[in-house]
């Protein structure tokens, strides 16, 4: 990780958007789709069109096994192939695959730093997908690349692989120096 962004000040040449949006995406991911959704068609064509004359326990497990195998494969392929990163003046929200879900909505009043990771890996964090680790905290890990990492108030980190980071950071920062200055003038 590092931290040698520059710091944003009300005289940066860079304007800061109202919002900020962006994305990661892992098109890898497609080829376990297709297995999932053969797993899934599997099942199908054992439970419509069965040649299978060992009874009925065996077919019923095969067909449960193939669908549930298909549907897991899809939603945990599907579900990560991309990510959309969405700041706005009060929070950070994280939205996963095609239907958005999972998502995860951070305030932006709870985070205490933000700092760009040139280098973050399924590897180091055991995977695709929002994983969890004790010794490094959370992530929505969708490629391997740069990322966004999240220090929180309450001790935890939040990491996210998102294109552009350095700006995602620039703009959190910006936001974070807004709100310190809310609340000197508040305190005042």
């Amino acid at each position: 990780m590092r931290d040698d962004l520059p710091d944003v000040d009300a005289a940066s040449s860079v304007p800061v958007p109202e919002v900020w949006t962006g994305r990661a995406t892992n098109r890898a991911q497609w080829p376990l789709a297709a297995l999932g959704g053969a797993c899934l068609a599997l099942g199908i064509k054992l439970a419509v069109d069965s040649p299978w004359r060992g009874g009925l326990a065996p077919l019923v497990m095969s067909v449960i096994g193939c669908v549930a195998v298909g549907l897991l494969i899809l939603y945990g392929t599907l579900a990560f192939v991309h990510v959309h990163v969405r700041i706005d003046s009060d929070v950070l929200e994280v939205r996963c695959g095609h239907v958005g879900l999972p998502r995860r909505r951070i305030r932006l009043d709870s985070v205490v730093g933000a700092e760009y990771a040139s280098r973050v890996t399924p590897h180091e964090w055991g995977g695709w997908g929002y994983r969890w680790r004790p010794d490094k905290g959370t992530a929505v890990v969708v490629r391997r690349g740069e990322g966004l990492v999240l220090r929180l108030g309450d001790g935890c980190v939040f990491t996210v692989t998102v294109d552009d980071a350095e700006d995602a950071v620039r703009v959190i920062r910006d936001r974070l120096r807004q709100l310190a200055e809310a609340r000197r003038t508040a305190q005042t």
